[in-house]
């Protein structure tokens, strides 16, 4: 099994090493302290942003008790602190900086170089969103493209780890100008930022979302790539107004038959061979994806779709084998009980099979 990150970071040596970085430009600090307060007996426990929060706390209980004397420390060490480890510089301005935005936005702008103040930005975000997106438009400007990914990426509406910013979720209207701006930035990492931001909006708000799309679309390859990814979720859910954008062919001209399983029962861990034949009456695009309806803890079915291939198909008969593991994932517990499989063509299911999974 991988290793988990929460093991691989804020380790003993790491945490020495973050140590010796801020002594670096704080000789005052209180090192053997600041490695006793960390050495909580729950602290291998902790789960990564645990362990984030636990060693801001400790910044804290160690650093200069004024703010501007503890963030000029920390601003001067940033470049010498590597790893997760650097997650706790901008999260000391999020926890302790809230009443001094002139102090602290400049400072997450900083230490996004060295390590994402996407996290840090949001309780401002949240607080204040225009006053923050003040700040968001210039980091959009930055000639360093890490900065200029946080003015994306930070204000995503459903960025994973974070905290929610609801308001961008019901009204995205502030995020519209920064995507607008960094669609065409030179930087794929920007460029792909503005994908992922755009997909969160598609959940909640996908008739904006899409108009979007389709307004872009076409402009350029870069942004097609863009309008691409931002739609991913559309484009599995079937939206027809999403898959019309990329030329997919009426799904009533290809036909599903024959849909075979290998096994109609299987254990945990074993792997499923399916195989089916698609008949294309004339030529065509085509999105190919299966979908596995999982059962949960309680027995309810949960969709997940995988997608197969993309490309035109020539009129005729093609035959499709797959294999999809019921291996124990981390981000997958399986559970035993009657699952189905299906096939979709072009945002339609076309055939469905079922089989049983068991301990």
């Amino acid at each position: 099994m991988a290793e988990r990150l929460k093991d691989m970071f804020f380790t003993q040596d790491s945490i020495n090493k973050f140590a010796d970085a801020i002594k670096q430009h704080y000789p005052a600090f209180e090192k053997p302290q600041f490695l006793q307060h960390m050495s909580a007996e729950s602290f291998v426990a902790k789960e990564l942003l645990d362990k984030m929060k636990h060693t801001t706390k400790c910044l804290h209980d160690t650093l200069p008790t004024s703010y501007k004397k503890a963030l000029d420390i920390l601003t001067k060490a940033a470049p010498h602190v590597k790893g997760f480890e650097a997650m706790a510089l901008p999260d000391y301005v999020a926890t302790y900086g809230m009443d001094d935005w002139d102090l602290s936005l400049p400072a997450l702008g900083h230490f996004t170089k060295y390590y994402s103040s996407e996290l840090a930005i949001r309780p401002f975000l949240a607080k204040d969103p225009e006053k923050g997106m003040v700040y968001m438009a210039a980091w959009a400007e930055d000639k360093d493209p890490k900065v200029r990914r946080l003015a994306s990426e930070g204000c995503r509406p459903r960025l994973p780890w974070a905290m929610a910013l609801p308001k961008f979720k019901k009204d995205p209207s502030l995020i519209l100008p920064i995507l607008e701006k960094l669609k065409d930035d030179a930087s794929e990492d920007v460029r792909r930022s503005v994908a992922n931001n755009l997909n969160d909006i598609s959940k909640d708000n996908p008739e904006l979302a899409l108009e979007i799309c389709e307004k872009w679309y076409g402009q350029s390859g870069e942004v097609d790539k863009i309008v691409k990814h931002a739609c991913r979720t559309m484009l599995k859910a079937g939206e027809k107004r999403a898959l019309a954008i990329f030329g997919y062919s009426d799904p009533s001209l290809i036909g599903v038959e024959n849909l075979s399983l290998e096994k109609k029962a299987l254990k945990i861990g074993d792997v499923l061979t399916f195989s089916f034949d698609i008949t294309v009456e004339k030529k065509s695009k085509v999105r190919l994806e299966y979908a596995v309806y999982f059962v949960k803890a309680k027995g309810k079915l949960s969709k997940k779709v995988f997608k197969i291939t993309e490309k035109e198909y020539e009129s005729g008969t093609f035959t499709i084998t797959r294999k999809q593991s019921f291996q124990e994932q981390t981000t997958r517990k399986h559970y035993p009980g009657t699952h189905q499989i299906s096939i979709i063509v072009n945002g339609e299911e076309k055939a469905k099979a079922s089989f049983e999974l068991k301990l």
